[in-house]
């Protein structure tokens, strides 16, 4: 679908980490939708991508991710919930916020 003349462009609406979310990257596929993530707190965990979410995201080693840690288990294992393009990372720099390497 192409966009009208004129039309005013849409607005991209920056995911910011809250609420015990943090970001992530990638270092390791496990397969299917699980993934090893290094995360901004210096802890590596398993992330799987939920259900509602798995036809939405493609991912690959190196992207940065925002995480949420699972309840139990928080230190090894949470959800990715949202993966974040090249022109986001330079937004979150610009924010002040810390993307692990």
């Amino acid at each position: 679908m192409q966009k009208k003349k004129g039309a005013p462009e849409e607005q991209h609406r920056l995911m910011l980490p809250r609420n015990g979310e943090m970001l992530g990257v990638i270092t390791k596929s496990l397969g299917a939708t699980n993934f090893v993530v290094f995360c901004s707190d210096k802890n590596e965990r398993t992330c799987s991508i939920p259900g509602r979410l798995k036809r939405k995201f493609w991912i690959k080693e190196g992207d940065t991710v925002l995480v949420k840690p699972w309840v139990v288990q928080s230190n090894e294992r949470g959800d990715i919930i949202w993966r974040y393009s090249i022109m986001d990372k330079s937004l979150l720099k610009q924010k002040g916020f810390e993307i692990p390497v």
